[in-house]
């Protein structure tokens, strides 16, 4: 029988074949689905990995008339230069306190819609609100601005009803620094609740009904389900989503933050992004604006490193 199952044994062992082996077996097998992943690969390749060369420059007192290859090297002067400069703190502090604002405030309102939402039976009026809170999304950043500058006007709607109700003298909010932050803020979180709840949803549709029935049995409430159910279900990809906007901590969208601020609101409203459009479009130093965005873009990765190393090492949700 030994004698018999040995070249059986030996007939049937799998080959083992190396990873570029693999590869192109693979390759062959699925090629169409792999044709349809060219048009995506060659759009990152070229505008998103091959501009990343353009990164030298931040090193360089570069000049566009002899390119990058033959412009002056000057190591980490543009870095020494932002480090020391006037506005470097000021920079630092408002790009910060924008997105804590908005971690604080705007990241839990699309989870608390999703959880209100998820607790209406009556579809029709789900629907709606829904309908309502996604609408704001597609509207333009420069239409909601012009809408922020007529109702917060002195003689707009929002200081005409606070006149009628509680008096007093009107309050130019669009050019207080003390108001910037709030109505920044504000505005995202009115913009963007209803777009980011939809993945929430997502998230609460693919809870087991059954738990709930469970739940119920055992006697436990709406807000006990809340807690021990619907919660830990939505805790992986509140994790992702988490990770995700710490690593924008250092970056704030520079397109609203234009349309907003004026000279009276730059002590509040001046952020990276701005500044670095100030600096490389209208003064031209390319240099040191890309130097100051190298900064912004080095802070950013590592906050996403570290944030998904901590969520791997509490609770094993992570991006990698």
């Amino acid at each position: 029988m030994a004698a018999i199952s040995q070249p059986v044994q030996q007939q049937f062992k799998p080959v083992k074949r190396s990873f570029w082996q693999r590869a192109a077996r693979d390759l062959t097998r699925n090629k169409g689905a792999y044709l349809l992943l060219v048009p995506v690969l060659l759009y990152y390749i070229i505008f998103h990995y091959i501009p990343m060369y353009g990164a030298v420059i931040a090193f360089q007192d570069f000049n566009p008339a002899r390119g990058i290859l033959e412009s002056k090297w000057i190591g980490l002067e543009n870095f020494v230069d932002f480090f020391n400069g006037a506005f470097f703190s000021r920079l630092v502090i408002n790009t910060l306190s924008i997105n804590l604002m908005d971690l604080i405030f705007g990241f839990p309102a699309p989870i608390l819609l999703a959880l209100l939402l998820n607790e209406v039976r009556w579809a029709p009026f789900k629907r709606l609100v829904q309908t309502i809170s996604y609408m704001p999304h597609f509207i333009s950043v420069v239409v909601v601005v012009g809408m922020m500058v007529d109702f917060f006007a002195r003689d707009g709607l929002i200081n005409n009803l606070l006149r009628g109700v509680v008096g007093g003298t009107p309050i130019a909010y669009m050019s207080d620094a003390n108001w910037f932050r709030p109505l920044f803020v504000g505005s995202g979180i009115w913009q963007a609740v209803g777009w980011g709840s939809i993945i929430y949803m997502a998230a609460l549709s693919n809870i087991d009904p059954s738990l709930y029935e469970a739940a119920m049995v055992d006697g436990a409430g709406r807000f006990r389900q809340l807690l021990h159910i619907t919660l830990p279900g939505l805790l992986p990809t509140i994790t992702i989503l988490l990770i995700l906007r710490l690593g924008s901590m250092m970056s704030v969208g520079y397109e609203k933050v234009l349309l907003m601020y004026n000279p009276l609101t730059y002590s509040t409203g001046d952020v990276i992004s701005t500044y670095v459009y100030r600096r490389g479009v209208l003064a031209t130093d390319y240099s040191y604006s890309a130097a100051v965005g190298l900064f912004n873009s080095a802070i950013n990765f590592a906050l996403v490193v570290g944030a998904n190393w901590l969520s791997r090492k509490v609770n094993d949700t992570s991006l990698w």
